[in-house]
């Protein structure tokens, strides 16, 4: 096999791993909290704090990769996620748990950017769109696996046993990164923004801790709102240290760009939906419904199928159509889809749910395709790399928000309706929220021109006849490849 082939494949095992992970704690959440003596809402601190760990490192770890080398810090982001599964698997209170995912998520920080940087520098550009591919479709097989997989694990096992999983793999990662990669590192490269990485880091963790941590979850509501509060003040302390150096560790100028503006606005509005529904769907299906994890995992799953179907077809759609139809009509129709996992109930056919869910998963797919391609069309090659720190951090928090929206979502329809704990009845108002939310990324992407990122969809343009002023059709410039940055299945 050559490099192009080789290289993609070792970094998938990275992306497969941490893919995997993510749906198989989703799938085993309730069981996790009847075994840690917490309320099931309780453990969206475990999906958060994964989340927003990631939003933290994200931005160094191309750095990183320059100062000591993209295999050294490859497999040392393996070893420190293969440390946070055992310390999952290990795990016997909230705090320790949500601690071993934080930890889980600076190794997955590192991973996953760190392996494309190898592969953008090691693979010739004649062969980087199939290097690509070799990377994508693996990666995207974890999410249909991982529900499953965590279900019959926990329904028939132990849920510890699902953080082991990752060990095999990890260690596979290592040996083959060792065999298989060079330590490319940049001789010169700009000092790393010390004070804005404290920032920046700090003050994500302790909005997101704060919001997701209310309802007397781990801190004391007093502490909750106290974090939020500094977390802000420390956040506008960034935003104004960025705009006085010349290399800020997260570049928030770049939003000047329209398009790259409305895909981080308007797919951050978008993703905040979607990060709620690895969280509320596993519980209401069974928490709610009262299945079993396994029978829920195999429902769950056909979203993340749904996802990997659109693959073969959203780039015929998106040159048909271009950007700004698609990605407008595209957020109503998959937000219709969210606010349908409202209206089931425990006597809804299951092959009628697996069905919704997979159209609902073809549409959240094509728009993720939108949302990651036409963020880089008018950026220009310099500015790709802090664009993609930027996107991903946007990416991470709107995920992590997701879910908290979900769950305060949740405690308010069961205090509202007056039950002890979550019912059936409280799913309904929780994903018409997130529903909401997600359909109003319409109003970002409504501000895009008629013809934007028509250079990356390869979309028939119209340009203007010299001489009469009439219209005339252009044929479609060929689409450049803007990989997903993130979870492929976000």
């Amino acid at each position: 096999m050559r490099p192009s082939q080789i290289v993609p494949l070792v970094v998938a095992t990275a992306l497969f791993m941490e893919n995997t992970d993510s749906t198989v704690i989703a799938t085993a959440l309730p069981v996790i909290a009847k075994s840690l003596g917490e309320d099931p809402i309780a453990l969206k601190l475990a999906l958060t704090s994964y989340l927003v760990s990631l939003a933290i490192f994200i931005p160094v770890s191309g750095w990183a990769a320059d100062r000591y080398g993209a295999r050294t810090v490859f497999r040392a982001a393996l070893c420190v996620f293969m440390a946070g599964s055992l310390a999952c698997a290990g795990s016997s209170s909230l705090a320790g748990f949500v601690a071993a995912r934080f930890l889980q998520g600076m190794g997955g920080a590192m991973m996953v950017p760190v392996g494309r940087l190898v592969i953008l520098r090691s693979v010739p550009k004649s062969e980087l769109v199939g290097a690509l591919a070799y990377l994508t479709i693996p990666a995207l097989m974890g999410p249909v696996l991982g529900p499953p997989v965590g279900g019959f694990i926990t329904t028939y096992f132990d849920w510890r046993w699902i953080f082991f999983i990752n060990i095999p793999i990890g260690l596979a990662g290592i040996a083959l990164a060792t065999i298989f990669f060079e330590n490319v590192r940049e001789p010169e490269r700009p000092p790393l923004d010390v004070l804005g990485f404290l920032l920046s880091g700090a003050g994500l963790a302790l909005l997101m801790l704060g919001l997701a941590s209310t309802g007397r979850h781990l801190l004391p509501d007093w502490l909750s709102w106290g974090s939020v509060a500094f977390g802000a003040v420390l956040l506008a302390a960034y935003f104004r240290h960025s705009r006085g150096v010349a290399n800020p560790v997260i570049r928030l100028d770049l939003l000047k760009h329209g398009t790259f503006r409305a895909s981080v606005t308007g797919g951050s509005l978008f993703r905040i939906g979607t990060g709620a529904i690895p969280f509320l769907l596993p519980l209401m299906l069974q928490i709610g419904f009262g299945l079993d994890p396994l029978r829920s995992g195999l429902i769950t799953f056909a979203s993340a199928l749904g996802a990997l179907l659109i693959k073969i077809i959203g780039p015929r759609i998106l040159r048909l159509y271009g950007f700004r139809r698609v990605m407008l009509s595209n957020a109503l129709i998959a937000s219709a889809f969210l606010a349908l996992n409202g209206l089931f109930t425990a006597g809804t056919p299951h092959w009628l749910i697996v069905c919704a869910l997979l159209f609902g998963g073809c549409c959240r797919s094509l728009q993720f395709t939108c949302v990651n391609a036409i963020a880089y069309a008018d950026l220009d090659t310099r500015e790709m790399s802090a664009a993609t720190s930027l996107a991903s951090v946007a990416q991470q928090i709107s995920l992590s928000l997701g879910v908290t929206i979900g769950a305060l979502a949740l405690e308010t329809s069961a205090r509202v309706q007056g039950h002890a704990s979550i019912t059936a009845a409280d799913f309904t108002p929780a994903f018409f929220t997130v529903a909401l939310i997600s359909a109003a990324a319409i109003f970002s992407f409504a501000r895009l021109a008629p013809d934007a990122g028509a250079e990356v969809s390869g979309q028939k343009v119209l340009a203007t006849k010299p001489g009469d002023g009439s219209p005339q059709t252009l044929g479609p410039i060929t689409p450049l490849h803007a990989s997903e940055p993130g979870r492929p299945s976000a």
